[in-house]
């Protein structure tokens, strides 16, 4: 077995990046699954008109990109950076659809639908915001992925506490899908960035709108719960 040297890298030398083990697939796409379910599981009241189209076409996109990049994530492919991209974009097509609509039935007086089934509709939209912009840190942040594996030279767009205390973590450390889904749940349920830090105007603008639109979602599932408690 070879020991390892302290002395630094020879003249004419780049120093050697430490080896990075590229991150599994399944946290992603338990995720997107979990959303996916969600469609399904909350109540059909007043939902978007075939509803049951957004969960077939997020199952079959992302059996598609498991197909072709299975395993652990470590293909830098433009064509699945894409068609990544573009899941999660439909994904977002879908949750905003799904708020504007839960907003329109809460407020509109004349809506027909039970508050049982917008109280639990709103849920599920709070939930699947919060994975979706999970989604967009994670394929944006420092490349993607793939990227992050390769330690390609790519600016961060977050810095997470691991970052500033490098002695606390494993050698190669960086950021991987539970990271990311952890800064989604605590910008969605604090309104801001806890003890991660955005430094790119992209990120600082992602976070306002799941911000803004997790802040949407509570004022109105709050104020149509206390509408409809005993004695309201």
């Amino acid at each position: 077995m070879s020991e390892r040297s302290d002395a630094g890298p020879a003249d004419g030398d780049s120093p050697v990046e430490p080896k990075r083990k590229p991150e599994r697939r399944w946290p992603m796409a338990a995720a997107v699954l979990a959303a996916a379910g969600l469609q399904v599981i909350t109540p059909r009241e007043g939902r978007l008109p075939a509803w049951w189209v957004i969960p077939i076409v997020e199952v079959a996109m992302l059996v598609i990109l498991i197909a072709r990049d299975p395993g652990r994530i470590d293909k830098r492919s433009v064509a699945l950076r894409r068609q990544t991209i573009f899941l999660i974009g439909f994904m977002t097509a879908a949750t905003i659809g799904g708020v504007i609509r839960l907003s329109w039935q809460i407020l509109d007086g004349t809506s027909r639908v039970s508050a049982g089934a917008l109280l639990g509709r709103g849920a599920g939209v709070w939930i699947t915001n919060v994975i979706v912009f999970s989604l967009w840190y994670w394929e944006l942040d420092r490349g993607g992925p793939a990227e992050r594996a390769a330690a390609a030279p790519i600016e961060p767009s977050f810095v997470f506490p691991e970052d500033g205390i490098p002695e606390r973590v494993a050698e190669g450390w960086m950021p991987q899908y539970p990271d990311y889904l952890y800064l989604a749940f605590s910008t969605g349920t604090a309104f801001s960035a806890t003890d991660t830090a955005p430094v790119r105007m992209w990120a600082k603008m992602t976070l306002l709108l799941e911000s803004s639109l997790s802040l949407v979602i509570a004022v109105l599932v709050v104020a149509r719960a206390i509408n409809v408690l005993p004695g309201s």
